[in-house]
């Protein structure tokens, strides 16, 4: 099934807490998993970042909210237990509990009071929602970052193969290869395709080569274009290659390449609009952002 949303985890979690016993974040989680029944791909899935699992920050924003409610408290560093008022709501089974149940708490309300806001304004932000609120902000970055790789492939496609050959010269050299810009673009030149080619140092010294193909296509790259390549690697005694595009590589191509002892790496266009928004090429930075929470161990006394 799929991953429970933050709100669905609040009930299961609590009941795990009944013996009265200290449990520990890693330990809930993995019971949560069976709970649902979750595969092993499912308790795996990352969030956008690819910084914390999906399952460990919803459980966490589940804690969170039971914490806010003094339905269950931290013990010592990494450990947590029901408390009484826990305890107490199994007198009469509820069928769920979720952000409207624990609206009932005085401490929770609190806790969601939004300066200048009622809390049923702040509540509507993520109330009706499946995703946590640090999750539904990655979510959000991610559209962002999504929509802007395409509309950086749009502006490269319908620029002149001089700026291509531009982008890919700079977005090497910030990746670290080539040594300096103006060394680079001595090594790659125009091709008659509307791409450029060449031969680029892996590394500032020059102690190994890599040879460069980049192709401002429409058109689907396919298995015989990559074996071209490996053939020309083979011509300039290049071991290793980066073919670039601005379209895509075909399922072959892909296969060709994973079976091959020479080293390729095939960039398509969406890799490549990628690549230069984590690098700074042709984008700037409008806004940043840090998210912060508790550090809950740090306020548990051993």
């Amino acid at each position: 099934m799929a991953i429970p949303d933050f709100q669905l985890i609040m009930l299961p979690l609590l009941r795990l807490l009944k013996d009265g016993k200290e449990h520990s974040s890693r330990e809930v989680i993995d019971k949560i998993a069976d709970i649902f029944k979750l595969a092993e791909e499912e308790r795996k899935e990352l969030l956008p970042s690819g910084v914390q699992q999906v399952l460990d920050n919803r459980v966490g924003w589940a804690r969170t909210h039971l914490k806010k409610a003094c339905l269950l408290e931290s013990t010592r560093r990494g450990q947590f237990k029901i408390t009484q008022r826990g305890l107490d709501i199994f007198n009469h089974e509820p069928k769920e509990i979720n952000i409207k149940f624990l609206e009932q708490y005085e401490e929770f309300r609190n806790f969601r009071v939004v300066k200048k806001y009622k809390i049923e304004e702040a509540s509507n932000i993520y109330e009706s929602s499946e995703t946590s609120p640090a999750e539904a902000l990655e979510n959000a970055y991610q559209h962002l970052r999504d929509t802007l790789a395409k509309d950086i492939l749009l502006q490269i496609k319908a620029n002149s193969s001089t700026l291509f050959e531009k982008i890919v010269v700079e977005l090497l050299v910030s990746m670290g290869y080539g040594g300096s810009r103006k060394d680079a673009g001595k090594a790659i030149g125009k091709s008659r395709d509307e791409g450029i080619d060449g031969i680029i140092k892996e590394d500032r010294l020059g102690l190994d080569i890599i040879y460069i193909q980049a192709k401002k296509w429409e058109n689907t790259v396919g298995r015989p274009e990559i074996q071209k390549f490996a053939g020309a690697l083979q011509g300039q005694r290049a071991k290793k290659g980066i073919f670039i595009t601005t379209s895509g590589f075909s399922k072959d191509a892909h296969d060709y390449v994973s079976k091959i002892d020479t080293k390729i790496v095939l960039i398509d266009g969406e890799q490549l609009a990628q690549f230069m928004m984590d690098h700074n090429i042709g984008v700037t930075s409008i806004s940043n952002y840090e998210i912060k929470r508790i550090d809950s161990d740090y306020f548990t006394e051993e």
